[in-house]
């Protein structure tokens, strides 16, 4: 790994761990019922689905560094605002202005990763960035429950915003400028031409539907448990699983990539095969055991078609537009993250779980089979 790479790692750390660390412990904190804390829940997403397209393209115009620096400081400055006001009820504050600074410096970063590394590593370098987000959504949950149980909100907050502090330290020392490239004049009508284009669309598709897999899995294999018997502690588990494929494969995939041996298609439509049959998994096969192996593959999935996405937008991109792509590119993912659960918690209520997981299932496996036949076509 490279040195300069690794603050932009830790950035991506932070914004996974501010994250979960804080939307897996609010049911325990709001005492306003489902709506608020489906409020509290979505306003990081909401922020960040409206806000990375913008600063994608600041950091186009001004180059990623200063929207990184500044990203990370408004993430502290948000963190430590909660902690000086000492008032429960501006937690949803605090949650939209960490989403809005997680807006700006994470597709600042992953800019930088591209700028960073040589095109011919690029599916290793966004496989460490991966791997490093995964590592904080495993971590997240679990430290953030034992950081509220020793000193409240108050501490993880406060832990959080000193996070934050360290990263743009060591990014301000460490990480190199990177001036903005000179750039064409572009229309309105040349925007929409890119991000409707097939090198945009296919590996992006593919970002959104295996990150709305993993949003399933964190929210609907606990319930599986949990109507099977299981305990808290063998559901939670599950979910740590989960992301803990993801960080392992994500390196792998990048590196595989990176050496010819995994190419674009196989990456894409397998993890999308990979996916689509955790969630098989899931409604096929009872208890503990269904569970576990669910995990596995929609960890391992998401693990395979994250780097070789990342890698292919960087690929297609000129250097010059690469934070606006990073932001549309993330705001698909956040559709999906979005979009998951929603789709498969309609279908449950009109039929079953199962039937939720194997609705998503098939769109995973057609979206899977079109890109292998396009690609052929081609």
């Amino acid at each position: 790994m490279s040195a300069q790479l690794r603050p932009l790692y830790a950035a991506g750390f932070v914004t996974a761990f501010g994250a979960h660390s804080i939307a897996a412990n609010l049911g325990s904190y709001t005492t306003g019922g489902l709506l608020t804390l489906g409020l509290l829940l979505a306003v990081y997403d909401g922020a960040e689905v409206v806000l990375k397209p913008v600063f994608g393209s600041l950091a186009d115009r001004v180059g990623p560094r200063p929207v990184l620096l500044g990203g990370l400081v408004a993430f502290a400055v948000a963190s430590a605002a909660f902690v000086i006001a000492g008032n429960p009820a501006a937690v949803g504050v605090a949650r939209f202005g960490q989403g809005a600074a997680a807006a700006a410096f994470s597709p600042a970063a992953s800019a930088l990763v591209a700028r960073l590394s040589p095109a011919k590593r690029h599916g290793r370098a966004f496989g460490g960035y991966g791997a490093w987000k995964s590592v904080g959504y495993t971590v997240g949950p679990l430290l953030g429950g034992v950081l509220i149980a020793v000193g409240g909100f108050s501490l993880l907050f406060g832990v959080l915003a000193g996070l934050a502090l360290v990263v743009t330290v060591w990014a301000l020392l460490v990480v190199p400028a990177a001036p903005p490239l000179p750039r064409t004049r572009q229309t309105v009508l040349d925007l929409v031409r890119r991000l409707t284009h097939r090198n945009f669309l296919r590996p992006t598709a593919a970002l959104a539907a295996t990150t709305a897999a993993l949003a399933v899995g964190v929210g609907f294999l606990p319930v599986v448990g949990a109507s099977a018997g299981l305990s808290t502690v063998v559901t939670g588990a599950a979910v740590s699983l989960l992301a803990l494929c993801s960080a392992l494969v994500q390196p792998w995939a990048g590196r595989a990539h990176d050496a010819g041996r995994l190419g674009d298609r196989a990456g894409l439509a397998g993890g999308l095969g990979l996916a689509a049959a955790g969630m098989v998994l899931a409604a096929w096969i009872p208890g503990v055991a269904g569970v576990l192996v669910a995990a596995v593959a929609v960890g391992a999935g998401v693990g395979l078609a994250t780097p070789v996405g990342f890698a292919h937008l960087a690929a297609a991109t000129p250097p010059e537009r690469l934070g606006q792509t990073m932001g549309a590119a993330e705001v698909g993912r956040e559709l999906g993250d979005a979009g998951g659960p929603l789709l498969v918690g309609a279908i449950a209520t009109a039929a079953t779980l199962g039937a939720g997981f194997l609705g998503l299932a098939a769109l995973l496996a057609v979206l899977a089979v079109s890109l292998l036949v396009a690609a052929r076509r081609e």
